[in-house]
Order: C-alpha cells, then structure tokens, then sequence
C-alpha cells in the first residue's frame, strides 16, 4: 500500500508539558496508527499509508513513535505480527518457569515496575470493600487516561477511560462495581505520584517498590500474582498460567480471572495471550493491548 500528498505534523510540542501528559496526547494519534495496523496487517501497510491513517506525515509518524514507544513504525508493525508472538513463545518455551528459576518466586519477588504485593482477606473480598476507603483520580497515561485507586495499604487500581466508551464515569462506574460497599474519594494530587510511578519508566526503581493490593477471590489472586512473574516484553499463555496456578484444562476459569484483573498494566494481563499466537480478547480494548506490547518491546530494548 502507498499513499502521496501526507497531511502536514501537527504544531511543535511544547517543552513544559510533564512527560506523562505527552504521552497521553500522542497516543489518541498512535491509537489510529495501530487501529489501522491491526486491520490491514495481512497487506503489511508500507509507512506512508500509516501515516496518512494517523494524519500525519511519514517523518511525523516516525518521530511519534520514537518519542512514544521507542521503536520505529516499521519495528512497532513487527512486534506486533503473529509471528513476532508466536517466536517470543518459543523462544521462552513457558515464561513461568524460566521466571522461578531466576529467582521470582516467594513472598519479595518483583517485576519489572518493582513490585511488592499482598491481597486482601477473603473475608474483605466477600464484603464488597465494605470498611474499606479507596482514594481515585483520573490522570494521563502512555495509553490513553487512567484511572488509578488506592488503599492506604497501596494501589488497589488502575483501568482506562476511553471517550467513546463513557468516559471517565463509565470506567469509575466499572470499577466501583467491583467492590460496591466500599467508600470512594477523589483525590486528584494525592494518586498523581501513584500515578507516575506506574506509568513512568524513569521511576521504576528496586529500592523503591510499588505496593500493591489485590482484592478478589482467592483463585483470582493466585492468576494476578502468577502474572505478575511474566517479564517484560515476554508473552505467555492462557494455558501456561493455568497449568501454573492449577491445571491447563482450566485455560477458560484462568482467562475469566483474568479479565478481572483491577490492575491492569500493572498486573500484566496484556502479556497474555491464545496458544495459536492470537492476541484474543481484553478488556480494555485489543488495540490497546498491542500498544502496550509494542510499547513494552521498546522500553526492554531499550
């Protein structure tokens, strides 16, 4: 495919403008890129027509992408193709268990954010959050605006809020069903730190882990923390996890435990996708789970 005549690049970016609100504004444009990619990825679109599907030009869509993920358009088509997934798959055979072997596995292990976990009691679970205060604010990402919640014991959520999905009060409204009897107060600067250290790269550190609370049934727990293993710029299976945690005939109870992860990006469910390569559903949206992955390949490579 080969487009002429690219539309002109937007205006110069600002320079004061913090790095996460930068990222959010380009993703509306890398969100169209990828839509675009993902439809067409059987022709493998040359540069041009991707661009002209963003609305910018070729040299636009290149220094976007850069900016953005790392990777150029081309290098961000490729992490994204099936084969790309199902060679990531053989190259590690089964994630988990190359993860225990490093030394992932027991009550400090972390992930790439530097993570340290604990979960709720099965007891508060059942209770829908009932006693329980959660803190909420809604603040640019790399993938669109997040919503992130916290406890005082560390961050109980993060989900997205797209515009034509209800917004802001469509993702609030989604989360709060999770735990219907607990007590929600926005706090816009009191979750804007939580939120940098989820989304900036430059803030992921192992002397300074991020707490984070898991509050879902005891099996749920297990596939969050079970995910939390997966490396970044990995991918492994509905099956491999399922096999970890209980049996690999439980693949569809594992994607169902899955799809209510609370944690997204920061409880990896991205990573995990279909034996046959197919990147399968998620709840935030296919074409942001490939942004995710492409992103992700960037910042390991790096």
């Amino acid at each position: 495919m080969t487009l002429t005549n690219p539309v002109a690049v937007r205006p110069p970016e600002r320079a004061d403008r913090p790095p996460l609100a930068r990222a959010a504004e380009d993703y509306d444009r890398v969100r169209r890129a990828i839509a675009f990619m993902s439809e067409h990825w059987r022709e493998q679109p040359d540069i041009p027509a991707v661009a002209h599907a963003a609305g910018l030009s070729t040299d636009g869509l290149t220094a976007l992408f850069r900016r953005w993920a790392g990777l150029t358009p081309k290098a961000f088509l490729q992490a994204l193709t099936l084969d790309h997934a199902r060679k990531l798959l053989r190259e590690s055979a089964s994630v988990l268990d190359a993860a225990y072997e490093v030394g992932l596995s027991g009550p400090g292990r972390l992930h790439d954010l530097f993570v340290t976990h604990e979960a709720m009691s099965p007891g508060e679970w059942k209770a829908g959050g009932a006693g329980l205060v959660l803190t909420y604010g809604f603040h640019p990402s790399p993938f669109g605006t997040a919503l992130v919640m916290a406890t005082p014991r560390g961050l109980a959520g993060v989900a997205f809020a797209d515009p034509e999905q209800g917004g802001e009060q469509a993702a609030f409204a989604d989360m709060q069903r999770r735990w219907p009897n607990a007590g929600y107060v926005r706090d816009q600067d009191g979750t804007a730190a939580l939120a940098r250290r989820v989304f900036d790269p430059q803030t992921w550190r192992p002397d300074r882990p991020l707490r984070i609370v898991m509050i879902g049934t005891d099996f749920e727990v297990r596939v969050w923390e079970t995910l939390l293993r997966v490396p970044l710029g990995r991918l492994t299976t509905y099956s491999d996890v399922a096999g970890t945690v209980c049996s690999p005939k439980a693949a569809r109870a594992v994607g169902a435990a899955i799809g209510r992860n609370p944690l997204c990006f920061v409880v990896p469910c991205h990573r995990v996708i279909a034996k046959s390569g197919d990147l399968t559903g998620y709840h935030w949206g296919l074409t942001r789970k490939r942004a995710i992955i492409g992103w992700e390949t960037g910042q390991r490579i790096a």
